[in-house]
C-alpha cells in the first residue's frame, strides 16, 4: 500500500443486533452483533460516548497550560490539558473548548485552530476528541466566572511548562493521559511551520 492511501475512511459492517448492557450519566455499555469477513457473527462489547474537546493552551513564551486531575479508573492524579464533553447540543466543538479553557483554568484565547483529532480508545469506544490549538491567552478576572468546580475538578492545580519539556515528560512516561500525550506531541510538530498547517478552528471532522 502506498503511503497516499494511509487515509482512515468511514466504513461500518453489517450488524444484525445490538443490545444496551448498561446506561449510565455519560456512557452507555453495548454489544453489537458484527458480521465479519466470511461471514461470521461475533459479538464486540463497547462504551457509546458523546466525545470530548480538549485544549493546548499556548502562550508567549511557549509554554503549555496543564491541570492536574484525580481519576478514578487510572487511580492516579495525571496532568492533563482542559479537556470535557461534547454535552450541549448543537454546540460548536472550538465554542465547547473555550468554555472547558475558561471553566477549568480561567483563560480565554483569541486565537484557535484545530490541532488534532483522535478517537481515544478505538477498540473499546467511539469516543471521539477534537483537540484545539488557543493561542493569544488572557487571564479571565474572578468576577466574570460563575462556574462551580465539584468532585474531582474541586482541585485542580494549574501549571505552565514550556512545550519542549512537555514533550521529554510525555515520552519519558511522565504524562500518559492520551490527550495530553496526542495535543502535545502534535503542537511540537505543528510548530515547525509556526502552525501555519493547522486546520481553521471550525473544520469539519472527517
Amino acid at each position: 500500500m502506498s503511503a497516499p492511501e494511509v487515509v482512515d475512511r468511514p466504513e461500518e459492517w453489517k450488524v444484525v443486533s445490538s443490545a444496551e448492557r448498561f446506561g449510565g450519566r455519560v456512557i452507555t455499555v453495548v454489544t453489537d452483533a458484527v458480521v465479519m469477513p466470511g461471514e461470521e457473527v461475533v459479538e464486540r462489547d463497547y462504551v457509546a460516548h458523546p466525545g470530548s474537546v480538549a485544549v493546548l493552551a499556548l502562550d508567549d513564551h511557549d509554554r503549555v497550560l496543564m491541570i492536574r486531575q484525580y481519576r478514578h479508573p487510572a487511580r492516579r492524579l495525571l496532568w492533563e490539558l482542559p479537556a470535557g464533553l461534547r454535552d450541549v447540543d448543537g454546540e460548536p466543538l472550538h465554542v465547547a473548548a473555550a468554555r472547558e479553557l475558561a471553566e477549568e483554568a480561567g483563560y480565554r484565547a483569541a486565537t484557535w485552530r484545530t490541532l488534532v483529532d483522535a478517537f481515544t480508545s478505538p477498540g473499546m469506544t467511539d469516543e471521539r476528541t477534537r483537540i484545539f490549538l488557543a493561542r493569544d491567552l488572557s487571564p479571565i478576572p474572578d468576577g466574570e466566572l460563575d462556574f462551580v468546580r465539584r468532585h474531582e475538578e474541586t482541585d485542580m492545580p494549574v501549571v505552565w511548562i514550556p512545550l519542549s519539556e512537555a514533550v521529554r515528560r510525555a515520552l519519558a512516561g511522565m504524562i500518559h493521559n492520551s490527550q495530553a500525550v496526542a495535543g502535545i506531541l502534535a503542537a511540537y510538530a505543528a510548530s515547525a511551520d509556526a502552525f501555519a498547517s493547522l486546520r481553521p478552528a471550525d473544520a469539519p471532522e472527517a
